[in-house]
């Protein structure tokens, strides 16, 4: 499925890259991707979503081909950053998706934009990871020493541990291809910063229905985590893939897919509730 992605300069200065897909007049989902990724990394997610949903999809700051500053690669400026493109696409109110990094973000999206979060989906999603023992551990065993350009058989190797299972070649190369778009000190800047990142009690004042969708194969959130968002969030639903690892949207977009868009039904009003299943 070919997408053409669009430009936009945010009022801080920052260009973020990306797509608006499916009919403008439907319930509106926003996709924030992990770590090193880009809007590309939702291609067969997207690709899969019925057409009745409007898919906003975007390459957050330092990401793809968004605009890359040296520094500001929190969560609070990430979230802010969504919520500016939301002002220029003149989107009220959107369901918002992450994955991984992308999780926080949205979390963050939730907890300083509560009336404009209709509904909140976590994949592969962190309670916080202050702590993480996989996230510290890529830390001080490559990501605090990197250079420009970032060895691309180390992107391959990272890319790599977020799978249980095996993804088309050529998607997983465009992966690869996309995170060395991202220089060393967006990796570093973004990592450390994540790293220090912890909501603390600030999770359960997350109002918006919430959907937690996660593999139980995932080497970077554990089952433990899962639970204590569910715990956190008040009315959280858990879906558990089985065999499925961090990345699972890549290994089964179908399954996601159909996971969202039955959230999505139950988020929309009540006259926008005819999306489909693909």
């Amino acid at each position: 499925m070919k997408i053409q992605s669009a430009t936009v300069t945010l009022p801080s200065g920052v260009a973020l890259d990306y797509v608006d897909h499916g009919d403008r007049s439907g319930p509106v989902l926003v996709l924030l991707h992990g770590y090193t990724d880009s809007w590309r990394s939702f291609g067969p997610l997207l690709a899969a979503l019925p057409k009745d949903l409007r898919a906003v999809a975007l390459s957050l700051r330092g990401h793809g081909d968004s605009g890359k500053p040296r520094s500001r690669y929190d969560v609070a400026t990430l979230a802010a950053d969504v919520a500016s493109l939301l002002d220029s696409l003149q989107v009220e109110d959107a369901i918002v998706a992450g994955h991984s990094m992308g999780s926080l973000v949205a979390q963050r999206f939730a907890i300083d934009h509560p009336t404009r979060t209709r509904g909140l989906i976590l994949l592969g999603a962190f309670k916080a990871l202050k702590g993480n023992p996989g996230a510290t551990a890529l830390w001080d065993d490559a990501v605090a020493t990197l250079g420009d350009p970032v060895p691309s058989s180390f992107v391959r190797d990272f890319q790599q541990s977020t799978l249980a299972r095996a993804v088309p070649p050529d998607f997983f190369e465009m992966v690869v291809k996309e995170s060395l778009k991202v220089p060393a000190h967006v990796w570093q800047s973004a990592l450390r910063s994540l790293l220090d990142t912890d909501f603390g009690r600030e999770t359960a004042k997350i109002t918006a229905p919430t959907l937690i969708v996660w593999g139980d194969q995932d080497v970077f959130c554990s089952r433990e985590e899962q639970q204590a968002l569910k715990t956190a969030i008040a009315g959280a639903e858990l879906i558990t893939h089985q065999g499925a690892g961090h990345a699972l949207h890549w290994e089964e977009p179908l399954a996601i897919a159909a996971d969202i868009t039955t959230f999505v039904r139950s988020c929309a009003p009540a006259s926008a509730r005819t999306i489909r299943i693909a």
